[in-house]
């Protein structure tokens, strides 16, 4: 790792001197709570993932056991149901190794949009595929919501005899999802460490056993990441890159320069997906936090803030950006790079960022293993959701601002449709403020690329960090942050109308239903809005109607 700190590096340098003296890797080796905090909950029982390699690496024989089996009786395709920890590393695993021939191609399902739903039950032959239910708690309602329409699916194709061998469960011990795996047979429940955290499981059995089934060498990918843990486990500061880093990163933070953007060689550009989770949700909080922009659109560095740190990693073959980095660092900008030998250290990475960001935690005083204000969010989505169950419709916004399909709901006024973006951006600050981008859409590549058009517009207009997610994949992520942090971001919401609405069944196998996935969608929308509008966030949401890209192209004349 090397590092360009341009103005800073006094300032790093001595904090890195007083972490070292303060034994701050030692005591976070010793799991000692008081790094983060006077009280040990929700940190001490959060810990396990310093453990992880060792105990993961105990179940390896079982987990090639299961994928042997899962190959021979002729399975070629995995659908896994997760919501951000249980499904971020899995995905970042398949996109960046693609999948070795003969083992099964994995398949990620994080939306609730029920058009996404339909189209993997549409895509998919179930008497090829494995279902993983993958969730922590057992009671994610995202997760839960996805295995009851799949199970009771996959039932009516295969015959009720034949559904349980199709389905598997990840999750801790005790939790309800071991309760009703067991109850509807699922061929395989594996039993995590109940002490790591969701953001924090890459190299547990969560991420682990995905990636086995793709074809990842898992032996070797824990054998790359033990030698970066031998160099982890070093008592000075500046001679541990996981701690180094840290300590950068949470010293800029306290200087204003809190907004890191990831430039990677082009098989590693989906590792940002999960960085943005751990980063996000595990700094956001008490006012502060440390935004992570990630697959941002390459601009002139004219446009950059000075509220920006670059993160550069590369595979040492590959010399495709380092043009591009040379431009960064002539302007004057914190960089920091990390080149790996193969991909295979992508495991070793993981582990790097998890300690770097357990530094950044003590360094700007906040406790990174918890995530208050993503519960607040739910809390006020199943209020709403309540009220759907016992009035019949959700909670109804009065729009500002209509042009044909296109509804915009604000604080403001306008008279044009190209007047709204300006007016909802009239006191953004560069070097300052930041603009996220939330669609609670279909996951949809023509969609993705309208949006990273605007957000490239954002960016050249007003010269400030943007980001771009799906909803709800992302309140499991940055959805922390957004209500944790400094509150100088700036979101604008993108909803629509649902086409082919689907039912949430009560029960797995059962017909009834109170509610649909459309309904929760909706209200997992409406549910963020307030919880940004109640901490004070700016927010803009627009309703692109039934036609989405021509909504979306109007916005960007």
């Amino acid at each position: 790792m090397k590092y360009n700190l341009s103005n800073y590096q006094e300032l790093v340098s001595n904090r890195a001197r007083d972490l070292t003296a303060e034994r701050i890797i030692e005591r976070i080796w010793e799991k000692d709570f008081t790094v983060w905090g006077n009280s040990p909950e929700e940190i001490s029982n959060r810990l396990g993932w310093l453990d992880c390699m060792e105990v993961t690496r105990k179940s390896i024989t079982e987990i090639k056991t299961f994928v042997d089996e899962i190959r021979k009786e002729g399975f070629t395709d995995v659908l896994l149901m997760g919501m951000g920890g249980s499904s971020l590393a899995p995905e970042v695993f398949r996109l960046t190794f693609g999948v070795k021939e003969g083992f099964l191609d994995l398949h990620v399902l994080d939306s609730t949009h029920p058009e996404a739903i339909i189209n993997y039950e549409k895509k998919l032959d179930p008497k090829k595929t494995l279902y993983i239910v993958s969730t922590k708690s057992g009671g994610t309602v995202e997760t839960m919501s996805f295995m009851k329409y799949f199970y009771s699916s996959v039932s009516k194709k295969l015959g009720k005899e034949n559904v349980s061998k199709h389905f598997i469960a990840i999750t801790d011990p005790g939790s309800g999802l071991e309760d009703i795996a067991k109850k509807l047979n699922f061929r395989k429940i594996f039993l995590n460490d109940p002490d790591i955290g969701g953001r924090f499981s890459a190299l547990s059995l969560f991420g682990i056993v995905p990636a086995a089934l793709v074809g990842v060498d898992i032996e070797k990918l824990f054998d790359e990441a033990k030698l970066l843990e031998n160099e982890i486990k070093l008592p000075s500061v500046e001679k541990n890159t996981g701690a180094m880093l840290g300590v950068i990163l949470g010293s800029l933070a306290e200087s204003g320069v809190d907004k890191i953007t990831f430039i990677t060689s082009p098989q590693l550009k989906y590792l940002g997906g999960w960085m943005e989770q751990l980063i996000a949700e595990s700094t956001g909080k008490k006012g502060k936090g440390i935004l992570p922009v990630d697959l941002e659109p390459i601009v002139s560095v004219s446009n950059y803030g000075k509220d920006r740190v670059f993160i550069y990693i590369k595979l040492i073959e590959d010399n495709s950006l380092d043009s591009r980095v040379s431009e960064i660092k002539e302007a004057g900008f914190p960089l920091i790079e990390i080149e790996m030998k193969n991909v295979y250290q992508l495991g070793a990475e993981f582990f790097r960022w998890e300690f770097a960001t357990a530094v950044v935690g003590h360094v700007i005083d906040i406790q990174p293993f918890d995530q208050p204000n993503v519960e607040s969010a739910k809390i006020i989505a199943r209020q709403m959701m309540k009220e759907f169950q016992e009035k019949g419709k959700l909670p109804e916004l009065k729009s500002t601002f209509q042009r044909e399909e296109m509804k915009v709901y604000s604080d403001f006024n306008v008279d044009d449709l190209k007047d709204v973006l300006p007016h909802f951006f009239s006191d953004i600050k560069s070097g300052k403020n930041y603009v996220t981008l939330q669609a609670y859409l279909n996951p949809d590549e023509k969609i993705w690329q309208k949006l990273q058009q605007l957000r490239l517009k954002i960016l050249e207009n007003y010269k400030v960090a943007t980001t771009l997610g799906y909803g709800p994949r992302f309140l499991h992520s940055t959805g922390q942050l957004h209500k944790g942090d400094s509150g100088n971001g700036f979101f604008i919401q993108f909803v629509s109308d649902v086409q082919n609405d689907i039912a949430i069944l009560d029960d797995a196998g059962k017909n009834e239903s109170s509610i649909s996935f459309g309904t929760l969608i909706q209200a997992q929308a409406l549910g963020d809005r307030q919880a940004l509008l109640d901490n004070r966030r700016k927010v803009l949401t627009i309703d692109l109607g039934k036609d989405i890209s021509k909504s979306l192209s109007k916005l960007l004349v």
